[in-house]
């Protein structure tokens, strides 16, 4: 018995060497990340004089902050005339104040997120070496202040030409209250949305973020297992950049719904060919395949919403697997029919 378990151990420790193997080695790229507090440096601006404190804070900011008071919180611009972004700065700052309390309380030390962060551009630097590093900008926003992608997923997160914002209000832990009230839930994210309002896809999200802005998403027409096969090409570059994420984040299901997925894989994959659904367009149709939702309509409630992106990662991975190491930009630039009818797909 103790042999067995030491072969078992030792396949074990090769099988891990052999997984190791296929991550490149990014510890000679050096990456200097710039992470700026504006969400600190906002609130400490004075309620009682807010137009000279603006004026302050700009010279720190001159590009975001204007940005930020008139794109994200809709006060137009700022400049001396407009009474409006000084009386609706005034009243933001009292309205969300206990907000970036609890931001602060999460995130008074970054250095964790910063050296996950900086990991995840070497990686982005060694299959993209001409990628200028962004600014990574901290913000704590509106509560409904997320932003849509080229896809229309929405993202708690928001990219400039050389700067990323990410908005702390939306990573404060799924338990937090403001998330599970009846009204938000129902206006503005859902709670199989907001359980994944954590400290641990932050990270994930940049990058989502940074794929989306390298690889604008234009296959909303393409028929359904195209669709799919995008989203698991996006989800096989996550997963490069962010090699030690583990899967449940990088797809954002919980274990369980991984699970479900990992021993229904067969079942899954048939229903959609039984029902004539691969090669449909229609997106009144499909769309429920690839839509995030607490689980797939016509699917046991223990499936994950957008079961579309599991079948694209694993016929992704049929590619990968049979074509050997494939970089980014390949598989990007490869269209998803070929992916499809060159995997050889075949579901366990």
């Amino acid at each position: 018995m103790n042999k067995i378990i030491c072969l078992f151990i030792s396949y074990l420790f090769l099988s891990s060497c052999n997984n190791q193997s296929k991550i490149p080695d990014v510890s000679k790229i050096s990456v200097e990340l710039s992470l700026q507090r504006f969400d600190v440096d906002f609130f400490k601006i004075d309620s009682n004089n807010i137009q000279q404190s603006l004026l302050q804070l700009e010279k720190k900011y001159p590009d975001f902050l204007p940005l930020f008071i008139s794109n994200v919180l809709g006060l137009g611009p700022l400049v001396d005339t407009n009474q409006l972004a000084i009386e609706g700065t005034k009243r933001f700052l009292y309205l969300n104040k206990r907000i970036y309390d609890s931001a602060s309380l999460v995130y008074g030390n970054m250095s964790a997120i910063k050296k996950e962060l900086t990991s995840g551009f070497k990686y982005l630097k060694y299959y993209y070496p001409a990628y200028k590093i962004p600014t990574l900008i901290t913000t704590v926003g509106p509560m409904d202040g997320l932003a849509p992608m080229s896809n229309q997923i929405l993202t708690p997160n928001y990219i400039g030409t050389d700067f990323i914002a990410v908005s702390l209000q939306f990573y404060l832990g799924k338990d937090f209250g403001i998330y599970n009230d009846p009204g938000y839930a129902s206006s503005v994210a859902p709670l199989y949305r907001s359980r994944k309002f954590s400290k641990e896809y932050l990270t994930t999200d940049v990058f989502t973020l940074v794929i989306d802005d390298l690889y604008p998403d234009s296959s909303n027409r393409l028929p359904l297992i195209e669709r799919f096969i995008e989203k698991g090409k996006r989800l096989q570059v996550l997963q490069q950049f962010l090699p030690n994420k583990p899967d449940t984040v990088l797809i954002g299901y919980t274990k369980a719904q991984l699970n479900w997925c990992a021993d229904n894989e067969r079942s899954v994959y048939n229903f959609f060919t039984q029902q004539n659904l691969l090669y449909e367009r229609d997106l009144a149709l499909t769309q429920n395949f690839t839509n995030e939702g607490p689980f797939t309509q016509g699917m046991p409630e223990t499936s994950p919403g957008n079961i579309g992106a599991y079948i694209g990662w694993q016929i992704v991975k049929a590619y990968v697997k049979k074509k050997g190491t494939v970089t980014p930009q390949e598989l990007m630039k490869t269209s998803a029919k070929r992916i499809f009818e060159t995997s050889a797909y075949k579901p366990k």
